[in-house]
């Protein structure tokens, strides 16, 4: 975990929104979407997008959503439009939608993988209605995941929350997460939740479904950046260390580009 005493909010809030107007500009677009969830990443990510001074739309997309990740959601969401007269927000309920889609589809005997498509079906519905209203008003898709979620354990939809254009906050971990966020004023309510990805309908945190918290990981991507092996470790640190190597090798058609097979020049 990050030393609060070396990190440079004020630098790094700066540095990040002057990448994103760049971004914008170079590819001449209007301005930024993004989904809020209620949760950190997602209140981060759209602060630092009002702070270009271009249109930022903030989405909400409740699927079977918890009324706790919704009454965050609403808080930041106006919030932000207080402060930034370009944050605006629209809020597309996608329970019908999701409802059709799963009694449309078959079922599966496997009672793990089916709850588990399902959600990731959630994801990727709301990555399609970001699309559409990014299409609509020539606006970029900005992601909300962070460096551990991303390159750390891929804890993240394929084409789902994975599906954006530009990720603003993916080179910072999720202890930089919570320091900037709480220099950008994100409310007291967000900061002290426990992280979720609100998948699965119930309140389920992250750490119950990774096994190990947001700290621990960031402790076991650094063992590992340093050469550290299972060998050097025991006990809690040992199973935290198993939990991030296991998921970092699972996802790692996440992380990589997608396999190409090359034809032979001979062959063409």
């Amino acid at each position: 975990m990050i030393d609060s005493t070396q990190f440079q909010a004020e630098k790094i809030n700066n540095h990040i929104v002057k990448w994103l107007l760049d971004y914008a500009t170079n590819a001449k677009v209007k301005g930024f979407v993004v989904g809020i969830s209620g949760g950190i990443d997602s209140a981060l990510t759209s602060t630092l997008c009002a702070q270009t001074g271009l249109p930022t739309l903030c989405v909400e997309m409740p699927i079977h959503q918890a009324e706790s990740h919704v009454n965050r959601a609403n808080e930041h969401i106006n919030q932000l439009k207080k402060r930034f007269p370009n944050a605006t927000n629209s809020r597309v309920d996608l329970t019908p939608t999701f409802e059709t889609f799963k009694n449309d589809v078959p079922t599966s005997d496997n009672e793990a993988a089916y709850n588990l498509s399902l959600a990731n079906t959630r994801a990727r519905l709301r990555m399609t209605t970001l699309y559409y209203l990014a299409g609509i008003h020539g606006y970029l898709v900005a992601g909300t995941g962070n460096k551990v979620e991303d390159f750390g354990v891929g804890f993240y939809t394929k084409y789902g929350d994975g599906g954006v254009d530009l990720s603003p906050i993916a080179d910072l971990l999720k202890s930089e997460v919570r320091q900037l966020a709480k220099y950008v004023k994100v409310p007291d309510s967000i900061l002290v939740a426990k992280p979720t990805d609100g998948l699965f309908g119930d309140d389920r945190s992250d750490e119950d479904q990774i096994g190990a918290s947001y700290d621990e990981l960031e402790w076991a991507m650094e063992q590992i950046e340093s050469g550290k092996t299972e060998n050097d470790f025991t006990d809690r640190k040992l199973k935290v260390f198993t939990i991030f190597k296991r998921l970092n090798f699972l996802n790692q058609h996440k992380m990589r580009p997608i396999p190409v097979c090359k034809i032979p020049q001979d062959l063409k």
